[in-house]
This record gives structure tokens, C-alpha cells and sequence, in this order.
């Protein structure tokens, strides 16, 4: 048998035993059918029960022409395009900035590291996007909130350009991140509104993919504009990229299901009935969901406290690179702003790398064991991808130390980097994938709201302190530091690989599940299917009350 399909063996049969030893607990929760004839909603219920389920885990029937899963795929790949486009310009807002700190040093007579403040404010201020998006896209739809956003992003950016002290500059900055931050949050909800559930690693890849892209093109064309134009070129060219990108998407429809079926029964006059939203509906639970909750999760809850430490790691040895990078490449090779612009195109390599790999493994392990053996596929099989990239992380971050030096090609420390952000991006989407379906859709919520928020947070920070650690450790020694943290991280997949089903069974935020959800490609898209069918006799009862009135 080829090793390959020995190893798709093996995690298909692993999670035969698993299920049953760690999960057997989960068994004994009634079915949906039985839970659907214990309700007390009437006829409209039953009905409810043999009506088709929500289509890949959508709060709307798979045969409604408006569900967007329905949508023709022209349309689909229209509203997945512009979403990429609204996040790409946002991440590269944030890093378009980084040739120009020796510029805002010069004019604004700052120090270095004071100037950074207004890279890692950006970030911080993303870092709110988390929070607070989704209670605005579930009130406004998603529609609204991006064609809101994008233009108080882009007035926030121009007032950064002309900005003439640094505290003008840091309040412009962070507030542009802080809304451009929901566009960066938004396309992981619009990729899951008109894509299925089953190819959640493609999504979020692509997802990554705008993001990571995004982020590295900013030094590639802000090197070459700061070189030419000086510092508020930086900022200018993002508003020259936004405003086509802004009229380009301006024709969106929204995709959130939620409302798209208000503005129907709004259209139409019909009577509709929504189950309350998973984000809350007073501004108690709203607060709970997004913010008490993820807190709680971040120091008690297992799965969120490892892979939010791992992600938040990673995430700020990849942004410190906008820093570090630079001032090696300059300071050891005599390169210049343009050619430090152009090794960053090693980052967009890694990206995609990283993304056909996290795909093919997606694809592979789920299709095997569909067809060679009951198709039981765990939740921990999303951890694969991370297993792989945190030894090319740990790798690559001692590989970037020790080579970055006179004596050394150039090519050398920068193929590490891009082996960096393979190993780093891989990570990544693994884990958003898997927090994505270790929970229900609440503490989901909550779970990717604390990973999110932290991840941010710490990538804001150690870029601060980078140029310090250079300074007192010299640069092969700070990046060593980084890669005996990253030696310690690495075992975190390996260990929800083996024993994720055990800490899901036991979490209290994860409450038991019905049998039947056990089995199939992935438990989350049933159990959503389960509140698709709730929803759906919900809005039947609101027909009928709105009959009975008439």
C-alpha cells in the first residue's frame, strides 16, 4: 500500500476509536426528528421536520432561489472577488506604510520606535473588528456594513497622508484600521454565506490568501512609491487602490441570510419570524457573546488557550518581518527600500504554497474515507496541515537566523521566509478551520472572536519591541528566540490531533450532540442544518399567526 494511503488509513480508523471511546457520552442526545415532535410549535413544526434541511448549514431552504448557495455561480464568485478585494486593501494598508518609517522618523522628528506606533496601532485597532462586526452585520446586513466601512477607512487614510505631527498620524492610523477592520472580518462570513460548508479550509485559504498577499504587497509597491514620492505616497496609493476596488464592489448583494429574508418579508408584507441571532440580541448578550465569553475561553478553555497562543505567536513573528526584514536586508546586504519591496514576493510564494497544500489535504483525507470506509471524518483532521507547518516554521526561523549574514547568499534568508510563511499561514488556516467546527455556532463565535482579538493584540505588540531585541541580541540570536518559542509551540496540532475529540467531548462549551451528527464529513454543517430546520418552522408558525390575524 502506498504511504500515503497508509496514513489516510490510519486517521480514518483513528477516528473510528476516537469516536467511540471519547464521544460516546454525545450518543445518548435525542435525534433532531425526536427533538423536532417534542417542540410545542403545532402543525407548522411537523412540517417543519420533512421540509428540506438549510443548504450547506444556511439558515434557508437548499430549493429558495434567494438562498446565496443558490445563486448562479457568476454571481458567487462576484461577491467572493469583492470581498477579497476589500480585505486585500485593508491588510495592504497596514503594511504599505513600513517603507516610509524612516521617513515619518525624518519629518515628524520621531524616534524608530515611535514611528512603528503607527504600524502596530493600525493593527490594534483591526484587532476591534472581532467584536464588534458581527453585531453590526446582523443588524445591517453584511452589504451594508462593507460599503459603509471601506469609505471611513479610506477619509481615515487620507488624514493620515496629511498628517503634519505624529500624534495626527497615530489617531488616523488606528482609527483606519479600526474600520477597515471589518472587511477583513467579514469575508470569512460571506465566503461561508455563498460557498458550502464542506470546503470551509478553501474559504478560509483564500481568506489567508488576501490577507497574507495583501500584507506583503504593501512593502513590494510601497518600497518602490516611498522611494520616489516620499512617506505620504505610502498612504496615498492605498486610497488609489481603494477607490476602484470600492466602485467595483459598490453593485454587492448581501449575501447574509438573515437579511436577505427580512428585506423579502419586507418586500413581500409576509409575517417573519427570526430565531434570535447567535450574536445576541439585548446589548448584555451581545457583550457576553463577543467579548465576556471569548475572555473566559482564552483562560479556561483548552483548545482557545493553546491555538490562540500559537496563532498569536505566529502572528507577531510575521508582522516584526515588515520590521526586522528591512533593516536586515539593508544593514547586511546594502539592499535597497525597492529591493527589500521585491524579497517580500517571497512571501506571496509561501502564501500560495501553503494554500494548495491546506486544499490538497482537505480534499484527500475526507475523500478517502468517504470511499474506503464509513466516512467518519473527525474534526481534528483540520489539525494536518499545522502538524506540517509548525516544523517548517521552527525550521525556517533558525534557518532565517543563522544564514542572514555577509558570508551567505542573499536568496538564503529570504527562501527561509518563504518557508516561514508556508509553515505559518498553513498553521493558520488550520486553526480557524478547527475552531470553526469544534463548536457549536455561538461559542464558535465566541472561540474565533478570542482568537481573532488576541492574534491582533500580539501582533501589534512585538513588532515594538523587535528593534530592541535586534539591538541587544543581535539579529541572529532575537530570531533564534523566535524559533525555541516556535519548538515549544510545535507540539500544540499534534496534540489536538490526538486528543481533540477528548477535550471537545468534556468542554462545557460544547454541549452534546445528537447521534446522528456524529457521522458524515463534518458534525457542524448538521447541527446548523438542525437550526435551519428550526428557523424554517419558526417563520411557517409566523405565517400562520399572520394568517390567523388576517
Amino acid at each position: 500500500m502506498h504511504p500515503l494511503q497508509e496514513s489516510f488509513r490510519h486517521i480514518c480508523n483513528w477516528s473510528n476509536a476516537t469516536r467511540m471511546n471519547s464521544n460516546a457520552a454525545l450518543l445518548t442526545a435525542p435525534s433532531p426528528l425526536q427533538m423536532t415532535k417534542s417542540s410545542n410549535s403545532g402543525d407548522a413544526m411537523k412540517e417543519m421536520a420533512g421540509s428540506t434541511p438549510a443548504a450547506g448549514g444556511h439558515m434557508m431552504s437548499a430549493t429558495d432561489p434567494d438562498n446565496p448557495q443558490n445563486w448562479p455561480v457568476y454571481k458567487k464568485v462576484y461577491v467572493s472577488v469583492v470581498a477579497f478585494a476589500f480585505s486585500w486593501v485593508v491588510a495592504f494598508g497596514a503594511t504599505a506604510y513600513t517603507p516610509g518609517i524612516t521617513g515619518v522618523v525624518q519629518h515628524l522628528d520621531v524616534t524608530m520606535q515611535v514611528a512603528i506606533l503607527g504600524f502596530s496601532l493600525y493593527l490594534l485597532g483591526i484587532a476591534f473588528a472581532p467584536i464588534i462586526t458581527p453585531h453590526l452585520s446582523e443588524r445591517y446586513g453584511r452589504q451594508a456594513v462593507y460599503l459603509v466601512t471601506l469609505p471611513i477607512f479610506a477619509f481615515f487614510i487620507l488624514g493620515a497622508s496629511f498628517s503634519h505631527s505624529f500624534a495626527a498620524l497615530a489617531v488616523c492610523r488606528f482609527f483606519a484600521g479600526f474600520f477597515g477592520g471589518p472587511s477583513l472580518v467579514l469575508i470569512e462570513g460571506t465566503f461561508a454565506d455563498v460557498w458550502s460548508a464542506q470546503i470551509t479550509v478553501a474559504y478560509y485559504s483564500v481568506l489567508a490568501v488576501s490577507s497574507f498577499t495583501g500584507a506583503a504587497a504593501g512593502p513590494l509597491i510601497g518600497g518602490f512609491i516611498f522611494a520616489y514620492g516620499g512617506w505620504r505616497w505610502t498612504q496615498w496609493i492605498v486610497l488609489i487602490l481603494a477607490l476602484p476596488i470600492y466602485l467595483f464592489g459598490i453593485a454587492m448583494p448581501d449575501t447574509y441570510p438573515r437579511e436577505i429574508q427580512r428585506r423579502r418579508a419586507k418586500r413581500t408584507g409576509t409575517p417573519l419570524k427570526l430565531l434570535s441571532a447567535q450574536s445576541g440580541v439585548t446589548l448584555a448578550d451581545m457583550f457576553t457573546v463577543t467579548f465576556l465569553t471569548p475572555i473566559k475561553m482564552l483562560l479556561t478553555e483548552p483548545i482557545v488557550i493553546g491555538l490562540s497562543l500559537y496563532v498569536g505567536f505566529i502572528f507577531g513573528v510575521t508582522f516584526q518581518f515588515f520590521i526586522s526584514i528591512p533593516a536586515v536586508l539593508e544593514l547586511t546586504y546594502s539592499f535597497t527600500v525597492q529591493q527589500v519591496g521585491i524579497a517580500f514576493s517571497a512571501a506571496i510564494l509561501g502564501s500560495i504554497l501553503s494554500t494548495v497544500m491546506s486544499m490538497a489535504i482537505d480534499f484527500s483525507v475526507p475523500h478517502w474515507c468517504t470511499k474506503n470506509h464509513d466516512g467518519t471524518v473527525p474534526e481534528e483532521y483540520r489539525m494536518l496541515p499545522a502538524m506540517i507547518g509548525g516544523l517548517m516554521v521552527t525550521t525556517s526561523l533558525f534557518w532565517i537566523a543563522w544564514t542572514a549574514k555577509p558570508s551567505v547568499h542573499y536568496l538564503s534568508p529570504i527562501f527561509g521566509t518563504t518557508l516561514y510563511i508556508w509553515g505559518a499561514m498553513s498553521i493558520i488556516i488550520s486553526s480557524i478551520s478547527y475552531l470553526f467546527d469544534a463548536y457549536p455556532p455561538r461559542n464558535t463565535l465566541s472561540a474565533l472572536t478570542a482568537a481573532a482579538s488576541f492574534r491582533l493584540v500580539i501582533a501589534a505588540i512585538i513588532p515594538l519591541v523587535i528593534i530592541e531585541m535586534i539591538t541587544n541580541l543581535t539579529g541572529a540570536w532575537a530570531v533564534s528566540t523566535f524559533g525555541f518559542i516556535s519548538t515549544a509551540f510545535a507540539p500544540i496540532p499534534w496534540i489536538l490531533y490526538l486528543f481533540g475529540a477528548r477535550l471537545r467531548a468534556h468542554s462545557k462549551y460544547n454541549p452534546p450532540m445528537p447521534a446522528s451528527m456524529m457521522k458524515g464529513h463534518l458534525g457542524r454543517d448538521e447541527e446548523m442544518q438542525r437550526e435551519g430546520m428550526q428557523m424554517q418552522g419558526t417563520q411557517m408558525q409566523g405565517m400562520q399567526d399572520g394568517m390567523q390575524a388576517h
